[in-house]
C-alpha cells in the first residue's frame, strides 16, 4: 500500500496545463490555417512567409493582453475579498469565528470540535483561515497576471512556430499538403499529451482536437482560394 502522503493527483496542475495546452493549440490552429488561406489563394512563398510571422507576434501578443486582462480582473476581486474579510475580522472576530465553525459543521465536523478548530486555526492565520474555507483561495491557486500573460504568449508562440518552420523548410509545391499534415499531427500529439495527463483518454483527445483543426484548416483554404480567384484590379 502506498502511503498517504505519497498521493498525488493530477487536479493540482489543471489550470495551467489547460492555459498551456490552449496557448499552443491556439498557435499552431491559428498560423497553419493563415499559410493553408494565404497558400490557397496562390500568394508568393514570401508572402505567406510574412503573413505567418505577423500572424505569430499579432497572436501572442493578442493572448498576452487577454490573459493579462482577465487574470489582473480575477486579481482584484481577489484583493476585494480579502480587503472585505481583514475588515470583518477587525470589526467582529466572534462573528467571523462563529461563521468559520458553521462551515466546517456543514463539511461534516460535530459543533464542538468545529468551533475548536475554528478556534486554533484563526489563532494560528485568521485571514488565511477565512480566504481559504469561506472564499475558497489559497496561494497555489491565486491569480498571477504577469505570469499568466508571460505563459499564454510563450505557448502560442511556440505553437505558431511549427507551421512556420514547416512552410520555411519545405518546397512551395508542398508547402500546404505538407503544412496540413504535420500540424493535424502535432494537434493530435498535444490533444493525447494533454488528455493523458489529465487522466482522460487519449485517442478521444487527440481526434477532437484533429478534427476541429482540420475544419479549420478546410474553412481557410476554401476562403483563400475563393478570393484567389477574384479579380481585384478595379479597387
Amino acid at each position: 500500500m502506498r502511503p498517504h502522503g505519497l498521493e498525488r493527483h493530477r487536479l493540482g496542475g489543471i489550470g495551467w496545463l489547460r492555459a498551456g495546452v490552449l496557448g499552443a493549440s491556439d498557435g499552431i490552429v491559428s498560423i497553419a490555417s493563415l499559410i493553408v488561406g494565404i497558400a490557397a489563394a496562390h500568394a508568393s512563398r514570401g508572402t505567406i512567409l510574412l503573413t505567418g510571422v505577423a500572424g505569430l507576434v499579432a497572436g501572442a501578443m493578442s493572448m498576452a493582453t487577454g490573459e493579462y486582462v482577465s487574470v489582473h480582473s480575477q486579481a482584484d476581486t481577489e484583493a476585494a475579498a480579502l480587503d472585505q474579510e481583514r475588515a470583518e475580522l477587525a470589526l467582529d472576530y466572534a462573528g467571523e469565528r462563529n461563521e468559520l465553525t458553521e462551515i466546517y459543521v456543514r463539511r461534516g465536523l460535530d459543533a464542538a470540535l468545529a468551533r475548536q478548530v475554528a478556534e486554533q486555526l484563526m489563532a494560528h492565520d485568521a485571514l488565511g483561515s477565512h480566504a481559504r474555507d469561506e472564499l475558497g483561495l489559497s496561494p497555489a491557486l491565486r491569480a498571477r497576471p504577469l505570469q499568466a500573460a508571460a505563459a499564454s504568449a510563450a505557448s502560442f508562440a511556440a505553437g505558431a512556430a511549427v507551421p512556420l518552420v514547416v512552410a520555411l523548410l519545405v518546397p512551395a509545391a508542398l508547402m500546404m499538403g505538407v503544412t496540413i499534415a504535420a500540424t493535424l499531427l502535432c494537434l493530435a500529439g498535444v490533444g493525447a499529451l494533454s488528455a493523458r495527463a489529465g487522466g482522460a483518454n487519449a485517442l478521444t483527445g487527440a481526434w477532437r482536437v484533429a478534427f476541429w483543426s482540420a475544419l479549420s484548416m478546410a474553412m481557410t483554404a476554401v476562403v483563400g482560394h475563393a478570393f484567389g480567384t477574384m479579380n481585384f484590379g478595379h479597387l
